[in-house]
Formats: structure tokens, C-alpha cells, sequence
């Protein structure tokens, strides 16, 4: 299924799977990886027990695991037209490509460390204000090769992991929240996935093309 996605999308529109785009793009569907403990921003269509009950997000060091793939959006009120290389400072929605729901955050109590807890929200990429993220980094875009941090712009936490591992039915998965203060569990770094190039002819409207899930 994933090499039927890159074929549709190749036929759609620019994208790269290599290194020659510098920046991270808005449309770009990637994997993130925390820097500190090199699991990767993971999702899957398991609830919560307890907080929200919303959709689980953890952290995974499994590099294949297609359930680790984010869309990389713009705002219910700022369009992100693809292939456009996202600011620091942007806000943006993360959206979870197998389940289609956005990394979301609220003040509901994560189940191990007790921190602030991060879910999956929303149905078909749309949710609510709670979905959006301010990306931090040092210059005016968000380089591919950086370590950037993103800040949930309702409550200012940052999405941060900082080791609890989950028991069953998830054994071994890093718990994923977010926190007010600043250190290097909050760091993230885009790797894997398809970056969207700059298109030569100006922004396209890909709306109305139908969602296919990786």
C-alpha cells in the first residue's frame, strides 16, 4: 500500500524521498524522532484508560513502523499550500496518516508521569484549536537536519518524552506528553518520509483529491 501511495502522489504533484530538500515542507508526511531517546512519534487506534480517552500517541524505536508517519498541515485558519517550507515560529497541525487524527493536547493528566497528556483527535485531519503546535527553531525555516521543539499554542507545553515505558497491551512504548518547562527531552528531528518540493508553477489546491491512507 505505502509504494501505491508514492506512485499517486508522484503523479500529483513534486516530492523527494531524499536529502535534497533542505527544509521540512508543508504537505510532507514524515517520522520525527525524539532526539534524547530515540523513539519515534507514534500513534495507533488504541485509547487512553485513563485522562482523555482519546487515541494514544507513545514513542517507538522501531524504525518500519508505518503507524509512525505525520502529515505536516496547516491551521483551520492559515492555509499551508505544499511543498511550502514551514517558518519557525509557524503554526501547524500534525496529523496522523493511518488514522487520520491530529496531535492534539488538553489539560488531562498523562497516565504514567502524571505530565500533560498528548492524544490523536479528530476525524479525516479535522479536530479543533487544540490540534495546533508552534514550531521552534533557530532560523526562518524548519531545516530537515535541525532539532526543533514544538510548543502546544494553547497551553504552551512542549511535546516532550521523558522514558516511563508503557506495560500491555503497548509493552515497551515511551510515553509521550508534553511540558511546560524547557529541556532535551523536547527535542525532535524530521527523518524518514516524503518531503514535498516547492512547486515551479505557484501554490496547487489539493483539496478536493481523495484521502488514501498509507
Amino acid at each position: 500500500m505505502f509504494i501505491l501511495v508514492l506512485i499517486l502522489l508522484s503523479s500529483m504533484c513534486h516530492f523527494s524521498l531524499g536529502s535534497e530538500i533542505r527544509f521540512v515542507t508543508c504537505g510532507s508526511v514524515v517520522k520525527l524522532l525524539n532526539v534524547k531517546h530515540n523513539v519515534r512519534l507514534h500513534s495507533h487506534d488504541v485509547r487512553y484508560g485513563s485522562g482523555s480517552g482519546q487515541q494514544s500517541v507513545t514513542g517507538v524505536t522501531t524504525v518500519e513502523d508505518s503507524n509512525s508517519y505525520w502529515s505536516v498541515r496547516g491551521t483551520s485558519g492559515a492555509v499551508c499550500h505544499r511543498g511550502t517550507p514551514v517558518k519557525c515560529g509557524q503554526n501547524i497541525r500534525l496529523t496522523h496518516v493511518n488514522t487520520g487524527r491530529n496531535l492534539h493536547s488538553h489539560y488531562f493528566a498523562s497516565p504514567l508521569s502524571s505530565n500533560q497528556e498528548v492524544s490523536a483527535f479528530g476525524e479525516e485531519g479535522e479536530g479543533d484549536n487544540l490540534d495546533e503546535w508552534t514550531v521552534l527553531c533557530g532560523g526562518s525555516m524548519w531545516q530537515r537536519d535541525e532539532s526543533v521543539r514544538f510548543r502546544h499554542t494553547a497551553t504552551d507545553a512542549l511535546l516532550s518524552v521523558t522514558g516511563e515505558q508503557y506495560g500491555r497491551p503497548i509493552h515497551g512504548q515511551r510515553e509521550v506528553h508534553a511540558m511546560t518547562s524547557t529541556s532535551q527531552h523536547s527535542y525532535w528531528k524530521a527523518m524518514e518520509g516524503i518531503f514535498m518540493k516547492p512547486s515551479e508553477t505557484g501554490p496547487r489546491d489539493f483539496s478536493s483529491l481523495p484521502h488514501t491512507e498509507f
